[in-house]
């Protein structure tokens, strides 16, 4: 019934799905020179993105309609089979190990997973066969938990679908601070009493702030992204910058609305919107620095488009332009706020 409920049109909708692999495995699926991957790819029609980095966990994201999820999802699946089958020919081991996969799911959704007093989970480990465990703690610097699931490939492929009509049914509740697996090596950035790390295009909270952050992102209000409810930077003297921009910068989270692990429409990204602030000619430079380094530096991280506009003569403000979505917009203001906050507070350079 549950299998029905997935293909039937009604419900083919786009998904993704995050799953966490180690780095033989993650080795595994991409294969000589990409082909495997590249196979995968062609045959499911899913997108199979790999996270970057040379960390020993990585995350695997496969988008697409369910059916191509389902493809892409079988096609791993007995591609670890046929591992092991390979690793036990040159062992002395008699019995199979099962194929395990670990999904990664917002630690809202979990709950629904698991069913009450466990029933859920207890139905799709006898319908499907497959082993499924839920971990009780929260990956690291994150909101979401690892779902392991052990079996035979129809097994796992069984047990997915059933976890996805499950998922559909209860999307995650307010916001998902999405595990990322990365080498701590991040710059720290102090907000608002905050302490966050760069990470990517997204600014994470700092390990010391999660239990806080854990709390609010588990109730169901919404965030507004930053620049919606604040005002923008006034730019008229230094005294405002000083007073206003310290209640400006208080954002328990920028741009961390990040798609949940399994997310109907994904495709409809929030169009691009423009925001424009003004800039007093004094403090333009502690946010363009040395050659551009400053500007490039928000630019990269907030993934907006930012243009200074040149000096006018008589005019002692300049404009600055930030194209983007949203949460982009959110994250270059930000950043354009603590660099400004340093610069009139002499916090020193970030």
């Amino acid at each position: 019934e549950m299998e029905s409920k997935v293909s039937e049109g009604g419900l083919n909708v786009t998904l993704t799905i995050r799953l966490l692999m180690h780095g033989k495995e993650v080795g595994s699926i991409i294969g000589k020179k990409g082909e495997t991957v590249k196979k995968m790819r062609e045959e499911s029609g899913a997108r199979i993105n790999i996270s970057e980095g040379n960390c020993p966990e990585r995350i695997v994201t496969i988008t697409g309609p369910t059916d191509a999820i389902f493809k892409a999802f079988a096609m791993i699946a007995y591609k670890f089979e046929e591992d092991i089958t390979n690793s036990m020919s040159n062992s002395t081991a008699t019995s199979k190990p099962p194929v395990t996969l670990r999904l990664v799911v917002p630690a809202s959704q979990c709950g629904s997973l698991i069913g009450k007093g466990g029933s859920k989970i207890k139905e799709i480990r006898e319908s499907t066969g497959a082993q499924v465990q839920v971990a009780g703690d929260m990956l690291p610097n994150s909101t979401e938990r690892a779902v392991t699931i052990s079996g035979t490939p129809d097994a796992i492929i069984q047990c997915v679908k059933q976890i996805c009509v499950v998922m559909l049914e209860s999307p995650p509740k307010g916001a998902t601070i999405p595990y990322r697996p990365k080498p701590a090596s991040t710059p720290v950035i102090f907000a608002g009493g905050q302490a966050y790390t760069i990470q990517g295009q997204y600014a994470i909270p700092h390990p010391d702030q999660l239990t806080k952050l854990h709390q609010l992102a588990m109730q169901q209000t919404p965030f507004t992204p930053l620049g919606q409810t604040t005002p923008a930077f006034p730019g008229h003297s230094l005294g405002s910058v000083a007073g206003k921009q310290r209640s400006s910068i208080v954002l328990p989270l920028p741009a961390l609305t990040m798609f949940p692990c399994i997310c109907p429409g994904l495709d409809a990204s929030p169009p691009a919107s423009t925001h424009e602030l003004t800039i007093p000619n004094d403090l333009i430079g502690c946010i363009i620095g040395r050659q551009g380094t400053k500007i490039n530096e928000i630019r990269q991280m907030s993934g907006a488009q930012i243009k200074i506009a040149n000096a006018t003569e008589g005019s002692s403000e300049r404009q600055i332009t930030i194209t983007g979505t949203p949460a982009n917009i959110s994250l270059a203001q930000y950043l354009i706020n603590a660099r400004l906050t340093s610069e009139v507070t002499g916090m020193g350079a970030l």
